[in-house]
């Protein structure tokens, strides 16, 4: 499986060109996507896919959505799957991206010990973390590294009432900044016997290596919608093919790629990590 950062692309052309090698002369594309995708091991299955279909090599990066969404603004990829609308709709105004086009979406879960020590089970998410802020004598492991889960955490504090910069971060030895992302923050929260935000799809993903459980699963606002954005080379990146990337989100949003996606862990976890949505905006 090929994990090759998409900035080096141009070494390695020149590299394979020195060597005469025919396996180099493809396409090389990029798409920037988040660790919540990217960790479910959905990208495994749709990388050789697109390769095939397009006679393309795929570069796929993975990082929170905010970096995601530099790579896009720098130009050093083509395309970016990301899961924050705000950040979204801001890229495609300010130019760097064409069009955002939904395509999957979940629901973010908190997570946390199976006995629920905080006793947050029966909260909404917005009461659930007020709780954990009021009690503090319960661990909660934030993303703390500026993705679309860390964005969703922020917007949760915020309807519970609280001003996240000035009252949440250095309230205590109980909020814990993990700094990494989804596949590692889930297991310092198991680790910590903790409680953490994640989405559906990663936590079910990894939840056999992990000693925690579902605690709190509803509530409107842990709605968690995935779109993929063509980059625009007249203000990124001149050597940005958007040829390729809306080849990627026709891709994504296509009727046999959905089905993949809808069918998406249904064998191994017994459910869907994903619901396809194929440029339709979910509201709940």
């Amino acid at each position: 499986m090929k994990r090759v950062i998409y900035a080096l692309g141009a070494t390695i052309l020149v590299l394979c060109f020195a060597l005469g090698s025919l396996s180099c002369s493809k396409t090389r594309v990029g798409i920037s996507t988040t660790t919540s995708l990217y960790d479910t091991g959905l990208w495994d299955i749709l990388e050789p896919m697109f390769e095939q279909e397009y006679r393309v090599e795929l570069d796929v990066i993975y990082a929170g959505t905010g970096i995601a969404i530099e790579y896009g603004q720098r130009g050093d990829v083509d395309a970016i799957a990301v899961h924050s609308k705000s950040r979204e709709t801001a890229f495609v105004a300010d130019g760097y991206g064409v069009e955002r086009v939904p395509f999957a979406y979940n629901y973010f879960v908190i997570v946390g010990p199976a006995d629920d020590p905080a006793g947050i089970g029966d909260m909404s998410p917005e009461d659930a973390l007020d709780k954990l802020f009021t009690d503090a004598s319960s661990k909660f492991i934030s993303r703390g590294d500026d993705s679309g889960t860390h964005g969703k955490e922020k917007a949760i504090w915020t309807a519970a009432g609280y001003d996240y910069d000035n009252d949440v971060v250095g309230a205590g030895a109980w909020y814990v900044e993990a700094g990494k992302g989804m596949g590692p923050a889930l297991l310092m929260a198991s680790e910590m016997e903790g409680y953490t935000l994640s989405d559906m799809g990663t936590f079910l993903a990894q939840q056999e290596n992990l000693e925690l459980e579902t605690i709190v699963d509803e509530g409107s606002i842990l709605l968690n919608v995935y779109s993929v954005l063509a980059c625009d080379p007249e203000n990124t990146n001149k050597s940005v093919n958007l040829e390729m990337g809306q080849n990627l989100v026709m891709f994504l949003t296509s009727e046999e790629v959905q089905g993949i996606i809808g069918d998406y862990g249904v064998e191994d976890y017994g459910r869907q990590l994903f619901t396809p949505c194929a440029g339709n905006e979910p509201t709940s």
